[in-house]
Parts: C-alpha cells; structure tokens; sequence
C-alpha cells in the first residue's frame, strides 16, 4: 500500500479529530493499526485530540511551601521522611484466601531402618553403589552411602524412598 498525498490528508484529518489508530486503519482500508501509528510519527502530527467526554480544562494544584536546600547541614536524628499513602478507592487491597494445610502424617514408620554408611569417596562408587551424598561436599567429611542399591536405581532402597516419593494424593485425583 503507497501512501498517497489524498490518503495522508485524510489521515491528517481523521488523527486531528480524535479517531484512534485502529478507527483510521478502517476508514483508509488495507493499511494497519501500526502503518498509521508509524506513519503518524514520521509526519510528525501532534498528539491526538481527546474523543468528547471530559473538559480540558485543569485545576491548579497548589504548591508547597518552599523547601531548604538539600546541602543545608542537617543531623540525622532530625532528618524526617514524609511516606503519603493513598487511602480510600485508590489504596490498593489485598485479597488474602487462606486455605489450610494439608495435615500431615508425622508418626515414625515401624518399618524403616537407617543403614550404616559405608562412607564412601566418589572415585569408589560402582554402579551396584547408592550414590545418596552425605555432608558438604566442599568439607573433608563428605562421602555417599555406599550400601548397595537396587535394581537399576542409584539408591539404597533408604535413600530411594526419599528421592523418589509418591505423588500427593490430590494429584492422582485428577
């Protein structure tokens, strides 16, 4: 689509009366909503006119009274900070829903037995060895377990129980 001197002049004419972008895309027909802004910008057309609705007219805010210099010597025990905090329609809420807490089982399994690490280096790991780390891996004490693992798993049946615990009950639910 070319720009031509009529479809500018309409373009003019249309933005001085306060049709948005998208409204004059319409009317001109095979041009878009950011043809027109773009084009708009590059003939340098001020901004566009209110649609109706409200008055132009501005009320004059009144001013402070004048404030000392930013240099003048203050102590900090007399520096004060005005926070304003818009109150009313304009003050922002928060909408909290508090929803509980799934309870939780804490009662010790009979059945579960801690093992014994083997304590061992990494350098000593197999693929039959549980790989869980123990410790601060930047410290001397840090070693894995080392107790045997299971079928194909890099855990002890201890440590795999940990990792690889089942999903809630609300997600199989769904």
């Amino acid at each position: 689509m070319n720009w031509t001197d009529e479809r500018v002049e309409k373009l003019t004419k249309l933005w001085a009366d306060g049709l948005s972008a998208s409204q004059i895309a319409a009317q001109l027909g095979g041009v878009s909503r950011n043809a027109v802004i773009g084009k708009v910008h590059r003939l340098n057309l001020p901004g566009r006119a209110k649609s109706g609705g409200q008055s132009s007219v501005r009320t004059k805010r009144t001013t402070a009274a004048p404030r000392a210099p930013a240099y003048a010597g203050r102590n900090a025990a007399q520096t004060t900070r005005t926070v304003s905090r818009s109150s009313g329609g304009a003050a922002l809420k928060q909408d909290v829903d508090a929803v509980a807490a799934e309870d939780l089982d804490t009662r010790p399994m009979e059945d579960v037995v801690v093992p014994i690490s083997r304590r061992l280096t990494l350098v000593e790991l197999s693929e039959r060895t549980c790989k869980w780390p123990i410790g601060d891996p930047l410290l001397d004490g840090f070693h894995f377990c080392g107790n045997d693992s299971c079928d194909g798993s890099p855990y002890c049946s201890y440590h795999a129980k940990l990792a690889f615990q089942p999903s809630s009950e609300r997600r199989r639910t769904r």
